[in-house]
């Protein structure tokens, strides 16, 4: 049986974790990114999701790598982390912002969906703050909020298909784009693990790991899965 991962971001971080993984476990996978997947054997395709009219751009060569395959599991974990507030948010940037971490997931739905058979799995990596909010990120909270919602109405428009969603949301995890949000500040990371009751940062082959078990388990169809090793509550 032919199994396929399409995964957007795998360049570094918790995409590759995901590439890794599912490489493991038998996949062929194509990544989505600006930046090729370092991984050997993965198809890349080097789609500037910001560019709103990439799929006329690239529908015909990306479907035709997809083929179809009796499973995928499609998982749309490129994302934009921001420094703005309410207050000073730029238009451009919030575009930018919601045409990547939503819009794109929604392009690449559309392009895929008809590709997908009973058994195939749409995953959203979403984030803490997509249910909730911090101060001076405004645009990112905006569009994982939007996530949640993407992922909740693709559950109920996909009823009867046999395709499966979940929106996974990890909390502080030791990515690059974390370290280039916070910088170098050992205090600051220190006040962060303190809220956390493992009072460590998520490792991305941890998402990466529930990433898998939700592509294979239809139980946790709509399912919102706080991935954060426990936030603690003051």
């Amino acid at each position: 049986m032919r199994k396929l991962l399409v995964i957007t971001g795998a360049s570094k971080g918790i995409g590759l974790a995901a590439v890794q993984c599912f490489a493991r476990q038998g996949y062929d996978i194509i990544n989505i990114s600006r930046s090729a997947c370092p991984e050997p054997g993965i198809r890349n395709f080097a789609i500037d999701l910001l560019d709103h009219d990439w799929p006329r751009r690239w529908q015909t060569d990306l479907l035709e790598q997809t083929g179809e395959p009796e499973q995928i599991a499609l998982v749309h974990n490129a994302a934009m982390l921001t420094k703005d507030s309410v207050a000073d948010m730029d238009d451009d940037l919030l575009r930018q912002v919601l045409q990547l971490n939503v819009v794109a997931a929604a392009q690449l739905n559309r392009l895929l969906i008809p590709q997908m058979q009973a058994g195939s799995s749409i995953l959203y990596v979403g984030s803490t703050l997509g249910t909730k909010a911090v101060a001076n990120t405004h645009a990112y909270v905006v569009s994982k909020h939007a996530v949640v919602g993407q992922m909740r109405a693709t559950c109920q428009d996909l009823v009867g298909t046999g395709i499966h969603t979940a929106c996974i949301c990890p909390g502080f995890t030791e990515t690059e784009m974390l370290q280039a949000h916070l910088g170098e500040n050992p205090e600051l990371y220190r006040q962060i693990t303190a809220t956390i009751a493992f009072n460590r940062l998520v490792q991305p082959a941890e998402i990466a790991d529930t990433l898998w078990f939700c592509s294979q388990n239809a139980v946790i169809n709509g399912a919102l899965i706080d991935a954060n090793l426990g936030q603690i509550e003051r």
